[in-house]
């Protein structure tokens, strides 16, 4: 694999361009008390939930209200040069927050409000600072919900910008099927809209889809629509633990090929029952569980869960147990939720390296079993959970961040399951993003060509680089 060292890889290049004072005072000007340049707001903004080391923090911070908000201060800084970086809650694992060439980040929360509901069409519009449970939130009365669920209470533009996804998207899809329409401010300051509120339309470029997942890179998003789903007549959801990873992941790829419509179907492995049993004292058994849920009519869901129960049983499952009430099911997906935070509980002080690979399910298990034996004789804590009914799956390697040893022996485990989940025809991400920790995987991935097509893109829309730069590739 064409990469670098593994120590390595957790310490971006950092060149930071200048930031000139007259830049700064245009900004304070025009901002006023919306601008911040205190360094517990700059170091705030300058960081995420990734393992990398330090970067200095972005020169000022502007707090947008509005989409001239964020169109003045994209102006300003394309009049100076002055790279830019959308913010939401911080919750990216990849790096995407960091200043790595210095510049200002444009923090989007204050643009919270559910623009407009469109309950016949099933569509919302939101500005890009309301999360996803807000969303749901103000959309209860309606009788529908949005499903895309990663596992933080992430901001519906941030998960437009990575293409996330989460524990619904075996059944509903991803960020990238659920994005209808945008608006967009580009390099330039210019406000556009992108896409429109109808199912389909094959109305020149999408560049719906060239901006979810686009990281900040094209263009700061500042309103989007997505679809919405009706809420289930009935569901039902069930705990299911077994002899081995290998026995449930066999029971998820059954499933799947019958075509179960399952809803949700998620691995967690023994690490992760113990934490979050820890975390969130729920008292699970201390085996590899799939974690599932059926959506439909009392019939269907009666018929799905039974198909799957008799498969799981086939395999070796047992102790299936059920979560009858909306307060279970809730109680067991906030654990699952809160793996990751679980597992970070587990070990004061240490940091989490976590992986986001996506194999197509039939490889599912080679792909995990090879891994976990390679994880298993390095002697790292870890924990594994993953959306395994589409092929997704996550390792958290459990690190001491000042402890470089770690640092490589992790990277190193993460660099063996990427190379595997490519030579098994899968990607290094399945939801999380490239940002900076897989910039070099990409390339693998992809080729030069493709991503010299993307730098040809990159260049077309961003002449002078300063949306989120270093970022998805170098230039």
């Amino acid at each position: 694999m064409n990469a670098p060292t593994a120590a390595a890889h957790l310490a971006p290049a950092v060149a930071q361009r200048e930031v000139p004072e007259a830049f700064l005072a245009a900004l304070k000007a025009r901002f006023k008390d919306n601008c911040s340049t205190a360094l517990v707001v700059r170091e705030q903004h300058g960081r995420d939930e990734s393992a990398f080391t330090h970067v200095p923090p972005p020169a000022a911070v502007v707090f947008a209200e509005s989409t001239q908000d964020v169109a003045d201060a994209v102006k300003l800084c394309a009049q100076y040069k002055v790279p830019v970086i959308p913010f939401g809650v911080g919750s990216s694992l990849e790096g995407h927050l960091l200043a790595v060439q210095g510049g200002i980040s444009i923090d989007l929360m204050r643009m919270n409000k559910v623009v407009s509901i469109n309950a016949e069409d099933l569509t919302v519009t939101v500005q890009p600072g309301v999360t996803r449970k807000q969303l749901n939130e103000e959309i209860k009365s309606t009788g529908l919900f949005f499903p895309i669920d990663p596992g933080a209470d992430a901001t519906i533009g941030g998960m437009s910008a990575t293409r996330a996804s989460g524990t619904n998207a075996v059944r509903y899809g991803t960020m990238r099927e659920n994005v209808l329409a945008m608006e967009v401010v580009t390099a330039a300051g210019e406000i556009i809209r992108t896409g429109t509120r109808a199912k389909k339309s094959s109305a020149g470029y999408d560049l719906t889809r060239l901006m979810v997942g686009s990281e900040g890179t094209l263009g700061v998003i500042t309103e989007i629509t997505v679809r919405l789903y009706p809420l289930p007549e009935a569901v039902s959801a069930a705990i299911c633990s077994f002899p081995s990873i290998e026995a449930a992941v066999r029971s998820v790829i059954q499933t799947i090929q019958l075509g179960v419509p399952i809803a949700r179907v998620e691995l967690i492995d023994h690490n992760a029952v113990r934490m979050v049993n820890a975390y969130a004292k729920l008292g699970l058994r201390e085996e590899p569980l799939l974690l599932m849920e059926f959506h439909g009519s009392p019939a269907g869901v009666k018929e799905q869960a039974e198909t799957v129960q008799e498969i799981a049983s086939d395999m070796g499952g047992n102790a299936f147990e059920w979560a009858t009430t909306p307060e279970e099911r809730t109680r067991l997906w906030t654990a699952r939720h809160n793996a990751y935070f679980a597992a970070i509980q587990s070990k004061p002080g240490c940091r989490a390296i976590s992986t986001d690979t996506c194999v197509p399910i039939s490889k599912l298990a080679d792909c995990l079993l090879d891994s976990i034996t390679e994880t298993d004789a390095s002697g790292l804590p870890y924990f594994l959970v993953g959306h395994v009914g589409d092929g997704n799956f996550h390792f958290g390697y459990l690190i001491d961040p000042n402890n470089p040893e770690e640092i490589a022996k992790a990277e190193g485990l993460n660099h063996k399951l990427v190379s595997r989940a490519l030579r098994l025809g899968g990607t290094c991400t399945g939801e999380h993003g490239i940002g900076l920790h897989k910039m070099d995987f990409l390339r693998t991935e992809t080729g030069e060509g493709a991503i010299d097509m993307m730098r040809t893109i990159k260049r077309a829309l961003d002449p002078d680089n300063i949306m989120n730069p270093g970022k998805i590739f170098a230039m």
